[in-house]
């Protein structure tokens, strides 16, 4: 998915405005808390941070592969209705209370779309909660592959797509063996990738013809009236060479929970991975999540600058295959986002 903007728009001015604000704030202002109006003072202070668990990597990278196996994860089709089943499955094992919102949504060429959201709840009892999500489908076209004959064939998504899923999919058989203090729901949003494709992107408003999945859960959450506290999106996050930026869009609706999940990074020895730089402003699931939503969600994405998309070298074509991703860097994203809802 072209997540980054092809032309300037007035959001992505908005965010980029916003973001160079941000990083000229005083450090302190990063540490705001977020607790809800009325509870302060119902917790008590100075406790020292739950340990969190130590993330598999074997295991994330195995999850990883077991979604590819079943081949492309597009809608419609065979592999995505056995990867959803798989799943569900996965993270009711894990003993989350797990829904799959089942919903149709039209594409850009007006066919209609089966989806899957897989929403598993930890700790349901909790009121205060994070959200942690990720796109498990795959891309229909391989529409940035170097060769031209190959571009309308679907994409095994091993990194985009899969990888994210696979981090959370550790971290639910973490959260089994030890919950957090806090409540925690893992959202496998479905049918982020079915955008546009490069030949017909072309056109104000294509951007809501990305991340339908999220789109249609933030406007019908699984519990009405549902909120988090925040939400953390993973996307691309198993390259061999990753970078994390810190990404406009995320920057505008959510500074805060940025630098929180940024320091702890930096406290872990993570800081040249999790880069104190800004990014470009990008769709994405989180870009939903925070306008129809309202809950503060930040986007964990590689994005480096180095090529013409900004993305790992193999986004959007045939080789985004097992052989693009590494089990050390699911582990490093896996770390931090553990050691976030563990230090709450």
């Amino acid at each position: 998915m072209q997540r980054k903007t092809k032309r300037p728009t007035f959001r992505a001015a908005l965010c980029l405005a916003a973001m160079a604000l941000c990083l000229c704030l005083p450090a302190c202002q990063g540490k705001k808390s977020n607790t809800p109006p009325g509870q302060a003072g119902k917790q008590p202070a100075n406790l020292p941070a739950k340990a969190a668990p130590a993330f598999n990597a074997d295991s994330a990278y195995r999850f990883a592969a077991e979604q590819v196996a079943f081949g492309p994860r597009i809608p419609n089709s065979e592999a995505q209705r056995q990867c959803a089943r798989y799943l569900e499955g996965k993270l009711a094992s894990y003993g989350a209370v797990v829904q799959v919102q089942e919903f149709q949504s039209r594409r850009w060429d007006g066919t209609l779309l089966d989806g899957y959201n897989i929403i598993a709840s930890f700790n349901p009892s909790q009121t205060q909660r994070i959200l942690l999500c990720a796109h498990w489908d795959s891309r229909p076209y391989a529409d940035h592959d170097p060769d031209p004959a190959r571009r309308k064939e679907a994409i095994d998504g091993a990194n985009d797509g899969a990888s994210g899923t696979a981090v959370l999919l550790e971290i639910g058989r973490l959260m089994e063996q030890d919950l957090p203090d806090i409540g925690v729901d893992i959202i496998l949003f479905d049918l982020e990738d079915s955008g546009k494709p490069e030949w017909e992107y072309n056109q104000a408003g294509d951007e809501y013809t990305w991340a339908l999945g999220s789109q249609y859960w933030a406007g019908n959450p699984h519990i009405p009236g549902y909120n988090a506290l925040y939400g953390i999106l993973l996307d691309m996050v198993g390259t061999e060479s990753p970078c994390f930026v810190m990404e406009a869009t995320s920057m505008y609706y959510a500074p805060d929970i940025m630098r929180k999940v940024w320091d702890k990074a930096s406290a872990l020895g993570y800081g040249h991975i999790f880069q104190n730089r800004p990014g470009g402003a990008l769709i994405d699931d989180h870009l939903f999540i925070n306008e129809i939503a309202g809950i503060p969600t930040i986007d964990i994405i590689h994005y480096d600058g180095l090529n013409e998309s900004g993305f790992f070298p193999y986004w959007h074509t045939k080789a985004d295959n097992m052989g693009s991703i590494s089990a050390s860097t699911l582990k490093i994203v896996g770390d931090v986002v553990l050691a976030v809802i563990y230090g709450e």
